[in-house]
């Protein structure tokens, strides 16, 4: 069985003494792609240099939320020269990019812009977008169906990351487009709402993700999360969903994939 971790943090201070051999872990369970994700435009040029480095390692580059008041002109004609060098083999997405209103780190004037900023830039640069919506569901909702409307490309819109609303929500999402991204708290014992939107969205909309360092499995709580633990999210939707683990693996391989236009071997 193949896995794709959609979602992750390569360039994490956290994998700094083993992170060849954490890709390695991964690999050797069957994740045969792994997508690191940019954060601002530090951690942006670090996952290119990863994708560069790893055959199977692909890259996103966009700013967070958090940092959103650091973007300005030079920010966004950084990132769009990151994109236009790179996109493909090693960018695949704009993101982490969105709205994050439980921690509120930069002002949300400053988030709504940098988010309405980043997604014409995927537009521009026709790649898809990686979502981070935190106590912001209605505005992230709204954003992206006027973003959708609007669009120049016809690719895939992307995926809402580590999905945290309701079932409703997330076939709202799915409607525009979207892919919903699972993480490692479906694993935990009381995740209900999660659970039932692992059993709702259609398995063609769903995609696994690690967030790691970050969201470690159940099975490993209080540890650092690493992209072999993927399969766990996996097999917990599997058995939500009352389905063979091999089939989960299949259609969430395909859907990012898709998604991102990866090829079918794990070579950049």
């Amino acid at each position: 069985m193949q896995f794709i971790d959609s979602h992750a943090h390569l360039d994490d201070r956290r994998f700094n003494q083993d992170r060849d051999q954490v890709i390695a872990r991964a690999a050797q369970v069957g994740v045969e792609h792994i997508i690191t994700i940019g954060a601002d435009l530090e951690s942006s040029q670090a996952a290119i240099d990863l994708a560069r480095q790893h055959p199977g390692v692909y890259a996103t580059v966009g700013v967070h939320p958090h940092t959103a008041r650091t973007v300005d002109a030079h920010t966004l004609a950084a990132l769009r020269a990151l994109c236009r060098d790179w996109a493909p083999p090693a960018i695949v997405a704009v993101g982490e990019v969105g709205l994050d209103f439980y921690r509120d780190l930069s002002p949300r004037d400053a988030q709504r812009r940098a988010f309405r900023q980043q997604l014409e830039l995927a537009d521009q640069m026709d790649l898809p977008v990686v979502i981070h919506d935190r106590d912001a569901h209605q505005e992230v909702l709204d954003t992206l169906t006027e973003w959708v409307r609007q669009r120049a490309s016809h690719r895939l819109p992307g995926v809402i990351h580590c999905f945290s609303g309701d079932a409703d929500l997330a076939l709202q999402f799915v409607a525009l487009g979207f892919y919903i991204g699972i993480d490692g708290p479906v694993t935990y014992p009381n995740a209900h709402q999660l659970f039932n939107v692992a059993r709702a969205v259609p398995l063609d909309h769903l995609l696994i993700e690690t967030d790691c360092p970050y969201l470690t499995p159940q099975r490993h709580r209080g540890q650092r999360n690493e992209p072999a633990y993927v399969r766990l999210v996996a097999d917990r939707i599997a058995e939500l969903r009352d389905l063979p683990l091999a089939d989960v693996a299949r259609m969430t391989t395909e859907n990012a994939r898709r998604l991102f236009g990866l090829p079918t071997e794990s070579a950049n």
